[in-house]
Parts: structure tokens; sequence; C-alpha cells
């Protein structure tokens, strides 16, 4: 049985710089808009770069591709070299790899970095029994119908944590990095896996699941705007996080 929690196989671009047109550049442009807003500090929440998908290895072990190396590598030197980057991400060596490389290819030109280190808040920490989510995904015929089965309660309880509660603790952990800061300009990469954005898209800005994919290096960016929390996704309109955050963000 094969186990993915990432669906997205298109092929390969002809040149990094024309790969990031289909990998990457949504996000940069995310990023930009974001600063252009006057943002000394956001949270970017990205899937992981380009990966393998071989049928004879449990999903999560899967590496990172030649191509995705490439990738990661490219959008940290596109990333803007006034932010400082720090770093997070699921444990898995294609998430943890490609937030090694982003913050190398932020270094290599010109930017500051700190360090990056893995966080289980990041990875797939709401599926509660595993083997029971992958059969659960296989007869609803993939990630993106079981993920709105999930959100809509029709899941077993024994196989994920409710998807409101998963939702809104990787919120609060991705709100808790803005309230710790190292630099006055600054940018938290934390790097998970698509299930996570298609659960955060879905549960905390309703856009649903059945909508745009989420791609290979795709994002969510967090960031404060006045006396809330906002975030956006490459589509629609960007939400409040305030009220979704309870008293984790009253300060």
């Amino acid at each position: 049985m094969r186990k993915d929690f990432d669906t997205n196989t298109d092929g390969p671009g002809s040149a990094t710089g024309r790969k990031l047109e289909k990998y990457g550049a949504a996000t940069l442009d995310l990023v930009e808009r974001v600063v252009d807003l006057g943002v000394d500090h956001a949270v970017v929440l990205m899937r992981h770069s380009a990966r393998e998908f071989a049928p004879d290895r449990h999903d999560l072990e899967n590496p990172l591709t030649a191509e995705g190396r490439e990738l990661a590598l490219e959008l940290g030197a596109r990333l803007p070299k006034h932010l400082l980057l720090r770093a997070y991400a699921s444990p898995p060596e294609r998430c943890m790899e490609t937030a090694a490389l982003v913050l190398e290819g932020h270094r290599r030109d010109g930017g500051a970095t700190t360090r990056h280190r893995p966080l289980e808040a990041l990875s797939v920490f709401y599926a509660l029994d595993q083997m029971k989510m992958w059969k659960g995904m296989n007869a609803a015929g993939g990630l993106v119908p079981y993920v709105g089965a999930w959100v809509r309660g029709e899941v077993p309880e024994d196989a994920m944590m409710p998807a409101d509660l998963a939702a809104r603790l990787v919120l609060r952990v991705l709100a808790e990095k803005i309230r710790q800061p190292l630099a006055e300009r600054q940018l938290d990469l934390c790097v998970s896996h698509d299930m996570t954005l298609y659960l955060l898209r879905e549960v905390l800005l309703g856009e649903p699941a059945v909508g745009p994919a989420v791609g290979f290096l795709d994002a969510l960016v967090l960031y404060r705007d006045g006396d809330d929390l906002w975030m956006t996704s490459h589509h629609g309109e960007r939400q409040r996080m305030g009220e979704k955050l309870g008293d984790v963000d009253r300060s």
C-alpha cells in the first residue's frame, strides 16, 4: 500500500529559475506582499520541497530529489535579505533538509540566519493511529477527500485528533514565534507537510481542501498587523487569527 501525505507529483521544469515559477514563486510573492505592508516579523508555514515517491518506503522516509534541493536553495537565495531567517521543521529528513537548504541559500546570498531544528508541532502529530489513517485515506480516495472528511468529523476518533483542535494547536505554536523574536526584522520558516497546510487552510481560512492543490514550497503566512494576528494563503483574503487563539495572543 502506498502511503502518501504528499500528493503533488508534477514533473520538474527545465531550469531552477523557471522551476520556481511552479514551486516556490507563490510563496516568494506572498512574503513580499506581507513585507510591503510594513511587517517586520512573519512566520511562514511551508510545505517541504520536491520529494521522492518510492513505493517501497514508508512515506515519511522519502527524501528530497536533486531538483527539490535546488529549489530550496533558490528559494532561500530570493528571500528578502533584510530579514533574519530562523527555521523549524517536521522531523522527517525531507522537511529538515528543506529548512537547512533554505537557510543556506539565504546565507549564501548575504542574508543573516540562525539555525534550524525539529519541531513536533510541524509533524503529523494529529494522526493518533497512522495505520488507520492510511486505510481511511485509501478508502476516501486520497488525501484531499480524507482531510474534508476529517474536518467534518467523519473519521474515527481513534484515528485522528479533532481537526479544529489540531489546527489551533499548530496556530498557537506559530503565534508564539511572533511573540519571541530575535531581531527587529525577522522571518520564521516552519517546514511541514501538505496535510497540515490543507488542514489550516480549511479550518482557519475557510478555504476547502478541494480547492487549489498544495504544491511543493507552497505556504501560509502569519503576521501581526495592528492589534491582531492575520493569516493569508496564496488564495483568498487574509483572516484574523486573534479570536481563534483565545488567551494565547493576549499580551
